[in-house]
């Protein structure tokens, strides 16, 4: 079987297969859209709230309480913010290094938390870029299939060639319907995650700057005999 009779063969069986294609390449997208919009839902944060429970809890409680509240908590915010204040304790802040390691934990945070809200968003874009092209490939086999048709009815125009042709026609108005919603999907909620991570970022670089105040403040006063820096990461220095 030479390549012609294999073509030959595949442009028979229509635009069909290719509309069904198109349906299946949309419930797919249409999972991706729901899963993507229920988990920024259920990991959506107040950070305004969280902010100020979180500044008080390094006040009056130290450090530790304020990284456990930050690890209760689902959202990207609170993940970078804890990321940023991980190894913040009082000997580990002294150190001179020590901003540029925050900084570079931080920045490692934020690629893997662009990478859990991004996940499954890249196939909306590529199926918002492919599907026409989709759509056109099924409208040019139907139109093959059809004219292939007409050439076996010696040029008599029959239902079932009217019906190859409007299938083929169809497929690429198919194709077109899926890529629009899933172009609307991607660069939605690409704008959301990136509103979430340049948002997480802020509070993270705010908080880690608090507790470097906090820090510098009880530095500047007299420590008690025996507070040593475990104490001061457990109670905020608070006396």
């Amino acid at each position: 079987m030479d390549i012609t009779t294999t073509l030959s063969a595949f442009v028979e069986l229509g635009a069909r297969w290719v509309l069904w294609m198109l349906v299946g390449l949309s419930v797919a997208a249409l999972s991706v859209i729901i899963e993507r919009i229920v988990f920024l839902a259920a990991t959506r944060e107040d950070v305004g709230s969280l902010k100020r429970e979180v500044q008080q809890l390094l006040d009056r409680q130290g450090l530790n309480r304020a990284l456990q509240r930050l690890d209760e908590r689902p959202s990207s915010e609170a993940r970078l913010a804890a990321a940023a204040l991980r190894d913040a304790r009082p000997a580990a802040a002294r150190d001179p290094g020590f901003p540029r390691r925050a900084l570079e934990r931080l920045g490692a945070a934020r690629a893997e938390e662009r990478l859990r809200l991004e996940r499954g968003v890249a196939f909306l874009g590529t199926l918002a870029a492919a599907a026409p092209f989709v759509g056109l490939l099924g409208t040019v086999i139907g139109i093959v299939a059809a004219f292939h048709q007409l050439a076996l009815s010696q040029g008599r125009l029959t239902g079932a060639l009217m019906s190859e042709i409007g299938e083929a026609l169809v497929a690429t108005a198919v194709g077109l319907l899926v890529a629009l919603p899933a172009l609307a999907a991607f660069n939605g909620l690409q704008r959301v995650i990136q509103v979430r991570i340049t948002r997480g970022e802020a509070f993270a670089r705010e908080t880690l700057t608090h507790w470097a105040s906090r820090l510098e403040a009880i530095a500047g006063a007299t420590t008690p005999r025996g507070t040593d820096d475990a104490e001061l990461a457990e109670h905020g220095g608070a006396r």
